[in-house]
Formats: structure tokens, C-alpha cells, sequence
């Protein structure tokens, strides 16, 4: 009997080690990074006309922090913008450095963006990123350095043990190859080992808190974040922000892992609990009297934490709150617009080779699954993401153990030797060279997810001898610069350029983070499907010949600093958008494999990697041409947060309808109203009493901001809410919270209220 009881004891504590065993700690942490939605040039199509005005949904900053009890740490930062940028993460650490000494940085530290092209520009430090906008932003560098550094502490302050978890699944329908001729280039052998042209497959990291169970998920897929297209000027996260959005709201409302279909709202969007509000008027009739007593009054003075005091998603005190990313991967050639690509003229597919339109890049494009409305497309895009994610979440059952690990080194990419094998020669070996930075001409005909202008065609290998001559006053390639490059035709030669100070980057940070089984490789670009298969298959060679055999890698595309695309040497050759903007030449591929495998080798050993030389820091070298907001004004007799277009008297609404509202505001640049919102939808509860439902972060609301022209101190805030069919019925009226700014530079803040109105 004695020893039946000592099996059952130590039968129980391995159950107990499987379910819930604090190998780790874990923490998480998430902060608003939504940045200036007003006057500030998106990052990511390079259109100069594609100006933030207004919100679609907010931007966060989220943060996983893992940690052994007593030993290593790592740190992962997914943000909702186009890319990580390098000047930004050099001020992150130096923050990071003075607020912990050591226990944070550059090292263990990857700073990560999922690639949406709806987020304001401005923040990287290379002349090339930010010419569109004007220059340097300061106020889009300041919103994500400071929402990083937040994340960070929230996740640093909520570290508890906890344990981890991965799970891989298939998901098919969320991305194509948009430039299936250049993959087509790969061997064949090559490509036959691969059921398709892209990748895949997500992988998912599941957080589970010893005391409070699941507290989030991070994972990894590529598609790239361009379901928004380059005349979008709603700030937005893209179809991977939008998932993470659905996912959050989803796990808030259901406090655990249930199916996915419960409470979701008939349009696929979650509910949340905020929402689930019982129907407290049986009378129809009852609720028209009620919002006839709540005409629109005269906006007023707001104090400047209303709009975060009333926000909808305030969070718990007593817990740690969901945290759910989506982050990128190796999305170079992949595109969201999964219906394929169309002359907007003809309605016939683009040529194959050069995605074209008789002859013409500028008519070709990419159509989402929601064509042509471009938010169905990304709310598509994002619940495909979102239900394979909740998929993973719930099955996650691949416990991870194992050392908490990581190396980093700087690379300078413009001179490096990579040592290749000679074909068919056994054992013997050639030396070759990456290039310094170029970009080739078909850089500037775009993609079908975003085509350029003038004559530019995808493809070209000659180049043209009008533009040779433009590109000649700003800098002519040199001879060993143009071999170098061959068969790209060199439209900027950027990483000679200096004036007034770097073009492009040269020293570039490589990173790979391990946790057990999982391990991350930091890449600073956008590798394509092939190129991103061949470094995975890379790093897993280095480490399973080593006794690793269960390991699961993922490229976290994009992270800590920007240096555009990664081809094939094949994929090169064939000089499509992707090749020329492989900036380091044809063996830039090589170069990153030859130098993960020696990190890779270093995690094996336990030896410690050369730091390499630091990149430079250029913050105070930056030119910021953007014009401040000087003044605000209304017409005579109007305040600020006045109504200017109420619903109409005595208004009913049916879920599905569009309610439309219009106020007298200001610059939104005048408060950014970070962790607030600039608008927001309240449902009468009682007789008196309004209680946030929707804000700017919702799906089904947006804020559009507009002037009358450019140089106008009058401005509106236009409120467009969908109504959910999740909806309760009940009485509801629309807020605006704004703040705007004096002649003496002085800031009011304000809010504004529509007339009431019911929705059945």
C-alpha cells in the first residue's frame, strides 16, 4: 500500500509537470503606437499623395518577454508598422540600458513589424525610407519608441512563472505568389519538394500562466500587410493587426480557450463583453422618447484623460490582460490579394512575366477576397489568420523546455566575402562578394500589390537610357559597383550615396533568439518564400546535426532594423521588384546563410559571437520638411466638438446600417490621444447613464479627419459606424474628443456629442 501511494504521488506531480510546469518566465505587455492621423505620409508604398487622415483601427506595440528562473532572457517586440527601423532600436536599448543596466539589450533584445503599409512614415533613419515623408517625423519616431519601451515594462512587471507551448497548422487561403515567374526561376528540384509556391504554414507560441492560465499567443506567418491599399488614408494594422484584434477581443470575452465560433458576431467579427448587454427597455416606443431627451449640445472643454478614461478596452487591475501578435515572416513574394492579379481597364489578367497591362505597370493590380472593398478584403485576410490562430491556441499541447539562448552579431553587407561550394567540383569552394547598396529599375514599377508610375516595368534587366541620365545627377554607379550588381541595372545607387547623410543601411544586425525547441531568426528584410526556405533549412541542419532533432525555426521577418528584399540567386537573375530591391547584390542570400549557420553554431557550442561593427546612429543629422500645425479655427459662433452633420430627428437604425456623424475639430497631431480614442459609440444605460461600446480600435468604426485645403486652421472629424449585428438594442449616441491649438500654441482639449438615436 506504502508504495502504491508513493506511485500515485509521483504519477500526479509528472501529470501536473506536463499540464502546467513553470519551466519558464513569462511575461506580457502591450502599448498604443498609433501615431499622428493627420499630415503624415504612410510607410510602405512609397506614394507621396498617401497622407494619414484619420483611424481605422489603433496600433499597438506587444511584447513577450521569456526568461529561465535563474539565467537567460530574451525579449520579442512585434509592432503594428511597416518595419523595424534601426535608429529606433538603438534608442529603445539606450532606454532599456539606463532603466535595467544590462539585463536588456541589443543581444537578446528583437524589435519586429508586421508589415502593414497603412501606418505612419517618417521613423527610419536612411534617407531613401523617408523622402516621401518629408524627412525624419519626430512625432512618429516619439509614439513607437515610447510604446516599445512601455510594452517592455509591462511585460518586465508582469513576469511570473508560467509555461509555453507551440503548435504548427496549415493555412491556406491568406496569401499567393505575386511574383510567381521570378519563383519559377528556383530549381526544379528544388521547387519539388514544396507542395506550394509559398509558405504555408503558422507556427504558435501559447503563454500559460501558472496562477491566471493563458495569457497570450504570439505567431508567425508570411503574408505580406497590403489588404489596404496605397489611396488608404485611414491608419490601419493591416490584415495582421486586424487578426490580433479579433483574437484579443475573443479570448477577453471568453476568459478561456472554447471553440471559435462562440460569440462571434454574424459578420466574423468577435463580440466583446462590453457589447453583451442585456436589453434593459422592452418598449420601442420607450426607447424614442428616451433619445428625443438627448439633442446634440454645443461641443465643450474636455479634460485630457477623457478619451483614455473612457475607452473600451481599459483592462483589469487585477491581471495581466490577452496579448495576441501576429508577426511576419518571410513574406517577400507573398501577397494577401489572394484572387490574383487584373487589368483595371480590362478586367484580364496582368502578363505573367512583367505584371503589366498592355505594356503599362500602373493598371495592374492585386484583388483581395473581399474585391473591391479594400477593409472586407483585410477584415478576410485577418479572420483567416485569426480562426487558424485560435485553432493552434487550443491544441497547443508541444510543451517547450530547454535553455533560454540567443546570439547577435553586426554584419557589414557592402564588402562581405561569402566562401561558396563550386557545382559539381567535390569539395572545392569560390569566394565571392555582396555588393554595396543598390536598387535596380524595377523597384520603381512596384508590385500588383502596389504598381509604380511612369514607364517602369517588373522584370527589366537593361535598365533605360533616360532615367540612366536622371539617376546620373544624384550618383553614377562605378564600374566594379555595376559587376557587382549584374543582371540588376542600377536605377539608385544608395549605398554610395551620402548626401546629406546615408541613403541606405550597410551594417545590418543578425539575431537568433532561442526558447527550448523554438528558435527565431531576427532577419532585418523581407525574405521570399525560397529564400526564407533555404535559411530555415539552414539554421535546422546546423542544429539537429548537432542532437537537436525536434526543433522548430521561424524567420520573424523585418526585425530591428529595415534593408528591403531578399531573393534567391535564381530569383535574381529574373530582376522582378523583389531582385531589385535586394539591395546587396546576387549573393546576398548566401551571405545571411553563411553568417546564421556561424550563430547557429555558436548556440550549439556556448561560445560567444564577435559584435561586430556598430551601426551608426543618425538621429541628429535628420531633416524634417513637415510644416507644424500652427492654428486652429471654426467659423464664427461655432465651438470645437459642434456637431456640423447630426443623425437625423427621431432616427431608428437596423444592425447593418451606416451611421454617419460630422464634427467641428482640430489636428489630430495636437494630441495623439495615445492609449484613448478619438471617437467613440455609448449606449444609454437606465435613464442617464452612457457606457462605452465602440472606439476607435473597433473594426466597425472609423474616424476620417479633413480639411477644406492644405493651408486651412478649419477642420472635421467624420464618425462612420457599421453597426454590428451583435448589437444590443437600445438608445446610442456618437462622441468626438479632440484637442486643438492656439495661436499662442496653446492646447484645448474638447469633446462633442451627436444627438441620440436607436438602434432595433
Amino acid at each position: 500500500m506504502i508504495w502504491l501511494w508513493i506511485a500515485l504521488v509521483l504519477l500526479l506531480q509528472n501529470s501536473r509537470g506536463l499540464v502546467s510546469a513553470s519551466n519558464y518566465l513569462i511575461g506580457l505587455g502591450s502599448y498604443d503606437i498609433t501615431g499622428p492621423a493627420a499630415d503624415v505620409n504612410m510607410m510602405g508604398y512609397a506614394n507621396s499623395e498617401q497622407i494619414t487622415a484619420g483611424i481605422h483601427f489603433r496600433l499597438r506595440a506587444r511584447t513577450f518577454i521569456v526568461a529561465e528562473p535563474e539565467g537567460n532572457r530574451v525579449v520579442f517586440v512585434n509592432l503594428d508598422a511597416c518595419m523595424a527601423s534601426q535608429i529606433v532600436t538603438i534608442k529603445v536599448i539606450e532606454r532599456l540600458k539606463a532603466r535595467y543596466g544590462d539585463l536588456y539589450t541589443e543581444n537578446n533584445v528583437a524589435i519586429s513589424g508586421i508589415h502593414t503599409h497603412a501606418g505612419p512614415g517618417g521613423y527610419l533613419q536612411h534617407v531613401v525610407y523617408i523622402v516621401t515623408s518629408l524627412g525624419f517625423v519626430q512625432q512618429s519616431f516619439d509614439v513607437i519608441v515610447d510604446g516599445i519601451e512601455k510594452s517592455i515594462i509591462e511585460a518586465h512587471e508582469n513576469i511570473r512563472p508560467g509555461s509555453l507551448f507551440v503548435s504548427n497548422g496549415e493555412l491556406l487561403d491568406a496569401g499567393v505568389n505575386r511574383s510567381p515567374s521570378a519563383y519559377l526561376n528556383n530549381p526544379a528540384a528544388e521547387r519539388g519538394k514544396y507542395k506550394y509556391d509559398v509558405d504555408k504554414e503558422m507556427t504558435l507560441l501559447k503563454f500559460v500562466d501558472d496562477k491566471w492560465g493563458p495569457l497570450g499567443s504570439f505567431n508567425w506567418f508570411a503574408t505580406h500587410g497590403t489588404s489596404m491599399s496605397r489611396t488608404n488614408s485611414l491608419i490601419s494594422g493591416d490584415n495582421k493587426g486586424a487578426a490580433a484584434r479579433f483574437m484579443e477581443d475573443w479570448f477577453e470575452q471568453n476568459g478561456t480557450e472554447i471553440s471559435y465560433s462562440s460569440r462571434l458576431g454574424a459578420d466574423g467579427i468577435p463580440r466583446r463583453v462590453s457589447n453583451i448587454i442585456p436589453n434593459l427597455h422592452s418598449s420601442y416606443h420607450e426607447l424614442l422618447e428616451l433619445a428625443a431627451s438627448f439633442q446634440s449640445p454645443p461641443g465643450g472643454p474636455a479634460d485630457s484623460n477623457m478619451s483614455i478614461a473612457r475607452r473600451v478596452r481599459a483592462g483589469q487591475a487585477n491581471k495581466p490582460g490577452f496579448v495576441s501578435a501576429f508577426c511576419q515572416s518571410n513574406c517577400g513574394d507573398v501577397s494577401p490579394n489572394v484572387i490574383g492579379a487584373f487589368c483595371i481597364d480590362t478586367g484580364l489578367p496582368c502578363d505573367f512575366n512583367q505584371s503589366t497591362c498592355d505594356g503599362k505597370n500602373e493598371l495592374c493590380y492585386g484583388r483581395g477576397p473581399g474585391y473591391p472593398d479594400e477593409f472586407e478584403s483585410t477584415r478576410i485576410i485577418g479572420e483567416r489568420q485569426f480562426r487558424k490562430a485560435v485553432e493552434l491556441f487550443n491544441k497547443a499541447s508541444e510543451h517547450l523546455t530547454g535553455k533560454v539562448d540567443y546570439r547577435h552579431t553586426n554584419i557589414d553587407f557592402s564588402q562581405l566575402e561569402v566562401t561558396l561550394p563550386r557545382e559539381g567540383e567535390g569539395g572545392a569552394s569560390e569566394v565571392v562578394k555582396t555588393c554595396s547598396a543598390a536598387m535596380g529599375f524595377a523597384f520603381a514599377a512596384g508590385t500588383t500589390d502596389g504598381p509604380g508610375a511612369f514607364d517602369f516595368k517588373q522584370g527589366d534587366d537593361k535598365g533605360n537610357p533616360f532615367w540612366k541620365l536622371v539617376r546620373n545627377v544624384l550618383k553614377t554607379p562605378d564600374r566594379e559597383q555595376i559587376d557587382c550588381q549584374q543582371p540588376k541595372p542600377i536605377l539608385l545607387d544608395t549605398g554610395e550615396m551620402k548626401q546629406p547623410y546615408d541613403w541606405a543601411p550597410s551594417i545590418l544586425p543578425l539575431q537568433i533568439l532561442r526558447i527550448g525547441q523554438l528558435v527565431i531568426l531576427s532577419v532585418p528584410g523581407e525574405f521570399t518564400t525560397m529564400a526564407g526556405r533555404r535559411l530555415r533549412d539552414a539554421v535546422k541542419t546546423v542544429l539537429t546535426s548537432n542532437g537537436h532533432g525536434n526543433v522548430h525555426v521561424v524567420i520573424a521577418g523585418l526585425t530591428n532594423t529595415y534593408s528591403q528584399y531578399v531573393t534567391t540567386f535564381e530569383e535574381y537573375q529574373v530582376q522582378r521588384y523583389e531582385g531589385a530591391s535586394t539591395l546587396y547584390g546576387p549573393h546576398t542570400l548566401s551571405a545571411y546563410i553563411q553568417e546564421f549557420k556561424k550563430l547557429a553554431s555558436a548556440i550549439i557550442s556556448g561560445e560567444a559571437v564577435e559584435q561586430g561593427p556598430q551601426p551608426p546612429d543618425l538621429l541628429d543629422k535628420q531633416i524634417s520638411l513637415l510644416t507644424p500645425v500652427v492654428l486652429d479655427g471654426t467659423s464664427s459662433g461655432v465651438n470645437f466638438g459642434d456637431v456640423s452633420f447630426d443623425v437625423p430627428k427621431n432616427s431608428t437604425f437596423k444592425k447593418g446600417d451606416l451611421v454617419n456623424v460630422t464634427f467641428w475639430s482640430a489636428c489630430p497631431r495636437n494630441d495623439l490621444m495615445t492609449e484613448g480614442t478619438f471617437v467613440l459609440v455609448e449606449i444609454l444605460h437606465g435613464k442617464d447613464t452612457w457606457v462605452p461600446a465602440y472606439d476607435d480600435d473597433d473594426f466597425c468604426l472609423r474616424f476620417k479627419w479633413s480639411r477644406p485645403s492644405k493651408l486651412s486652421t478649419h477642420s472635421h472629424a467624420t464618425v462612420e459606424w457599421r453597426i454590428p449585428e451583435s448589437t444590443p438594442t437600445g438608445v446610442y449616441r456618437i462622441r468626438h474628443f479632440g484637442a486643438s491649438k492656439s495661436i499662442l500654441g496653446s492646447i484645448r482639449h474638447f469633446t462633442g456629442s451627436s444627438s441620440a438615436f436607436v438602434v432595433a
